[in-house]
């Protein structure tokens, strides 16, 4: 496989301050907090009901799997999740719920279904963030252009990738394979963060496919290219694959796709989060080995979107910032030791002691980045 991708450089499209962080942090309880208790088969909650505004949980994983934790709006809408709780950890989650009605929690062990849900009633008079200086809308904004910058490198380069599978193109369609994920892989928090599994339908792992479902996506279409073959229907899924990034964009590029700067500092823990629970052990590309480049979009996509909030940081703890901007250097350069030409070595040849020292990277990160989002929400 040709060792090259020009997916990097679009990052700059927001100057970039950094950020980690890992589902090795936890916080501590506060009054008013909501108390999630996870299991294998359960999802106890200490309250069903709250106030407009802000709502913060901490979510504690007793069970023997990893667990997810969401809280939906009308249509399914992802308002705010924390993934890759593992067990005997908690993860606080800060949601903005500005405006009354029902929502729903759900707790997903294993991180897959549709978890065990619960109605969470919200009372109340609409509250919208007091934003002095427009600093929350203009993180909306920088964050939003960031994303539509990304979804029309992701429609092209995917384009490319599916014309060489289709093509029986093999080397070449497994020379795009890493460019056109690490687009993805930028941005994934806002594809979670729409309805009709859309995210599953992309980017799903083996694994994490239940009995009798289908198994459409990147990860498919790897195990035909490198593990068992072109097969009769690897066209179809590159179509397929097609059909749900244009979706994606379509559903990103519609009027009434809102950001929220308090969902976007999630984001770029979410995504870290995601290096440091399957990238991190090799699991996420298991087929290609070409881990790196999507360990590198993780946090480029991370590095965005801290940017985005990067002037809500300065002006209420600019510590912080600084902090962060130290931890992400030394991630940085730990990278750049895996790097040939524009891309990466395939992981398969990093040694575990080196991906141990790449994992406490990502753990010194979290202990700043971690707090992020109470920052923006104004905690």
């Amino acid at each position: 496989m040709r060792r090259t991708t020009y997916a990097l450089a679009a990052v700059a499209v927001l100057p970039l301050a950094l950020a980690g962080c890992t589902e090795k942090s936890s916080s501590e309880t506060s009054a008013g907090d909501i108390t999630v208790t996870a299991t294998d088969n359960g999802c106890d909650i200490s309250a069903s009901e709250g106030a407009t505004g802000n709502s913060t949980f901490q979510i504690t994983n007793n069970g023997s799997k990893v667990t997810e934790f969401y809280v939906y709006g009308e249509g399914d809408r992802v308002m705010g999740e924390v993934e890759n709780i593992g067990p005997g950890l908690t993860r606080q989650l800060i949601v903005a719920l500005p405006d009354p009605g029902t929502y729903q929690t759900a707790c997903k062990a294993g991180m897959v279904g549709d978890g065990i849900r619960t109605d969470f009633l919200v009372s109340g008079d609409a509250v919208r963030q007091a934003d002095e200086g427009g600093l929350l809308a203009e993180a909306a904004s920088g964050y939003k252009r960031y994303v539509l910058s990304q979804i029309d490198a992701l429609q092209e380069t995917t384009a490319s990738f599916v014309a060489a599978v289709k093509a029986g193109d093999v080397e070449g369609a497994k020379a795009q394979f890493p460019i056109a994920r690490s687009y993805y892989e930028r941005i994934e928090p806002v594809a979670e963060s729409f309805p009709d599994e859309l995210d599953p339908r992309i980017d799903l792992r083996e694994p994490d496919v239940e009995p009798s479902a289908e198994w459409t996506g990147f990860h498919r279409i790897e195990k035909d290219l490198w593990a068992q073959g072109l097969q009769p229907d690897t066209n179809a899924m590159a179509d397929q694959l097609q059909a749900n990034i244009d979706e994606l964009a379509e559903k990103v590029r519609a009027d009434d796709f809102t950001v929220d700067p308090i969902q976007v500092a999630g984001g770029a823990q979410g995504l870290l989060d995601e290096v440091a629970k399957t990238k991190i052990s090799g699991e996420e590309d298991f087929f290609s080995h070409t881990d790196l480049w999507d360990f590198q979009a993780n946090v480029d996509g991370a590095q965005a979107a801290i940017a985005a909030v990067r002037p809500i940081i300065d002006e209420r703890r600019p510590e912080l910032g600084t902090s962060i901007d130290t931890r992400f250097a030394a991630l940085d350069a730990e990278l750049a030791k895996y790097r040939v030409g524009d891309g990466f070595v395939f992981y398969d040849t990093v040694t575990e002691p080196q991906r141990q020292e790449l994992s406490n990277k990502i753990d010194a990160l979290s202990a700043e980045v971690s707090q992020v989002q109470s920052v923006v929400a104004g905690e």
